[in-house]
């Protein structure tokens, strides 16, 4: 069966008008809120502004907004519509430490609001259910993941989300990735008069980076470990007793990543081996899945971002854009869901870098704003008008609620990972 979205009939034109009309209207208001998110950057779990700004907007406009949500504080989920069919839209709004929006949730927030107040006009004409899910922490914490755990996305039909980057990529590549802390605990001394006495915590971290080193030699192809120090030491004449470092490990997929994982944490040991401290291991994020679009999904929005006049890499080039990692993977592998990168004049930079942040907050982002808004509108106006496909995700997400499997534990080995970029692609988490 082909992959392709069938034609647009007069019904579904009708709805792509219709929607067309609604992100022309509310145009002022997206702009507002991208760039008011943008102006007040929030860490993960954190985004009490941001979430707030967001639920405001849709309970103007007629959604049932529910905040908190799945135990998080800053999620939140807003509603139109009472259609069988449930689409649902997420909204990052998380931000960077130090460099802000450098990844852009801004934009994505922002066309998230618009591409739901754009299908909230045609909800009862398609027989859709409309749901904003507000989505905190993607950065690092794993919002998607755990509202995936906790039934927010259970009777989901269909899900997306656009993502800002220097190109336009319709269906992208990720990279699975786990967080992991690792601490050292050994014991004061004077670092002059008796280091005898100390057990250095510092030099067990300098050990274990060291290990880390050499083994980058021998990874697999896309397995990729980067990480910083947290905490060094107090003072030089004191032989530091606690050190912590965080570290990203990321791979092509689930296996991959759990022997990464494995080598990475027999490095850690022998900084602790070596000079005779304690160690413990944390995760600190859950596990971010690689990303698998939806086939279909991805040509429906493929058509719609190209007749908007933007032009997407080729679905060659596409498997050679590794962007990073995202909990919106874990939703991929859970149901029928998309999440394309389109792109934004940055001048060179991309994404996680200061540069990225202020190209975010451009007329350029603006028009990521409106056009990533509709493009998913007629996405989904695509699917629910298409008979055979309307009564695939339906099936889909009728054997979803059914199952016991539905859920994903943290770390699961079939759903995965998401963090970081890669500087020559851009990135997302």
């Amino acid at each position: 069966m082909s992959t392709a979205p069938a034609p647009h009939r007069d019904h579904d034109r009708s709805a792509a008008a219709r929607c067309r009309a609604s992100v022309q209207r509310h145009e002022r208001e997206l702009v507002e809120l991208s760039r008011s998110i943008h102006a007040e950057p929030e860490l993960a779990f954190a985004e009490h502004r941001s979430a707030a700004k967001v639920a405001d907007l849709l309970a103007r406009h007629g959604f049932e907004v529910r905040t908190p949500v799945a135990g998080l504080d800053t999620a939140l989920v807003a509603e139109r519509g009472s259609g069988e069919l449930v689409v649902a839209v997420c909204a990052e709004y998380d931000a960077l430490p130090e460099v802000g929006h450098a990844c852009g949730h801004n934009v994505i927030a922002a066309a998230a609001v618009g591409a739901a107040l754009a299908l909230a006009e045609v909800a009862d004409e398609l027989g859709i259910t409309v749901r904003l899910i507000g989505t905190p922490a993607e950065e690092t914490g794993g919002g998607k993941v755990l509202m995936l755990q906790r039934g927010v996305f259970d009777d989901v039909a269909m899900a997306m989300m656009v993502h800002p980057g220097p190109e336009e990529v319709c269906r992208p590549v990720s990279l699975a990735i786990t967080d992991l802390e690792v601490r050292y605990t050994g014991r004061e001394a004077h670092a002059a008069s008796a280091p005898q006495l100390g057990l250095n915590a510092a030099d067990a971290l300098t050990v274990a980076q060291v290990a880390i080193g050499l083994l980058r030699q021998h990874l697999e192809p896309q397995q990729m470990v980067h990480g910083i120090v947290t905490a060094g030491g107090a003072a030089p004449n004191i032989v530091p007793a606690r050190t912590a470092a965080v570290y990203n490990l990321r791979a092509a997929e689930a296996r991959s990543l759990q022997r990464l994982e494995n080598r990475i944490r027999a490095c850690f040991e022998a900084g602790a081996t070596a000079t005779g401290c304690t160690h413990e291991v944390v995760q600190i994020s859950p596990v971010y899945a690689e990303l698998d679009p939806d086939d279909w999904l991805s040509e429906a929005y493929r058509r719609a971002i190209t007749e908007l006049g933007r032009e997407p890499l080729d679905r060659g080039a596409e498997q050679s854009r590794v962007i990073g990692s995202t909990d919106m993977g874990n939703v991929t592998r859970a149901l029928p869901a998309i999440h394309p990168m389109i792109a934004i004049d940055c001048g060179g930079a991309v994404n996680h870098q200061v540069e990225f942040a202020a190209a975010c907050a451009t007329p350029t982002a603006d028009r990521a704003v409106l056009d990533g808004a509709l493009a998913m509108a007629w996405t989904a106006v695509a699917a629910a008008a298409d008979g055979a496909q309307r009564d695939r995700l339906l099936a889909a997400a009728r054997a979803r609620s059914s199952s016991e499997e539905f859920c994903t534990p943290v770390g699961g080995a079939h759903r995965g990972p998401g963090a970081g970029a890669q500087q020559d692609a851009g990135g997302v988490a």
